[in-house]
């Protein structure tokens, strides 16, 4: 696990064990707020032997920013701490992360005394601001990546941990196309001092726009690329050529895993674009 420290008492913690994922801890006078976990427990553990050994500052909140697990799993090892979400990510932990849970078990005893940890505190509209000691984190819903997905904004230091709202290229596949529009357009003109990624690196004030600009831009190119594919007379061998860099992305993001997120995006997009042109 790798720690970076953003602001003098807000830290980023990225995973070297799965996609470069990341979590965020928000030291306070009352305790540490922490912004999802790491998608292993060894990696966790490490984030809270951190804060609560080497800071002697108990975590007290824990904020899940969707339900997918390489951000909740690790939740568990926070028996004392409330935790935070959406409505919709209580859901889907309830029901699918239950699901992901039970198979992570049988795959790997790392997770053998791992388990399903629902937020106790949830919101459905709206803002919900989280008071922690001297800090204030705003949560909004921010759909697109996943239904439940929200973005946590520091108000004192003007820091967005944006989670997978915002990832080296946006990845709708659990998600909505046309809501991952909206969460990034909301996003625009915010005056942020710097945005944590759900997986990749911080992203620094003055690239935030330019950020937000080439996601949006994505989106766009792979709507395009989409819709000549459906006037082919081979609309898979199209497929297949609309490749990352076509629509203005990296593919040695993440260690190269981003080409199969684009894939998958790909393919997504085509079978509900097609959908929508046979009803009309």
């Amino acid at each position: 696990m790798q720690r970076e420290r953003v602001a003098d008492d807000i830290y980023v913690f990225t995973s070297e064990l799965y996609a470069q994922v990341t979590a965020g801890a928000i030291v306070t006078s009352e305790g540490a707020i922490l912004i999802d976990t790491l998608a292993y427990p060894e990696e966790t553990l490490q984030i809270k032997n951190f804060l609560e050994r080497r800071l002697n500052c108990p975590v007290r909140t824990v904020i899940n920013t969707h339900y997918h697990a390489d951000h909740t799993f690790g939740t568990y090892l926070f028996e004392d701490a409330l935790v935070v979400g959406h409505a919709l990510c209580r859901d889907l932990l309830d029901t699918r992360g239950r699901k992901s849970m039970e198979e992570a078990r049988r795959s790997s005893s790392e997770f053998a005394d791992a388990r399903v940890v629902l937020p106790a505190m949830v919101f459905k509209t709206g803002t919900l601001a989280v008071h922690l000691g001297n800090k204030t984190v705003e949560l909004w819903h921010s759909p697109g990546h996943s239904p439940d997905s929200v973005v946590a904004y520091v108000r004192e230091d003007r820091i967005l941990f944006a989670a997978d709202t915002i990832m080296p290229i946006p990845y709708f596949v659990d998600g909505s196309y046309a809501d991952f529009i909206n969460s990034l357009e909301a996003l625009r003109g915010k005056g942020f001092e710097c945005v944590v990624q759900g997986h990749g690196e911080v992203v620094l004030r003055g690239e935030v726009e330019a950020k937000l600009d080439s996601d949006l831009e994505y989106l766009r190119r792979i709507r395009q690329h989409v819709e000549k594919a459906l006037d082919r007379k081979s609309p898979e061998k199209y497929l297949e050529k609309i490749d990352i860099e076509s629509c203005g992305k990296s593919r040695i993001a993440l260690n190269g895993a981003v080409q199969d997120l684009h894939r998958a995006n790909v393919r997504l997009l085509y079978s509900q674009v097609r959908a929508e042109t046979v009803r009309a």
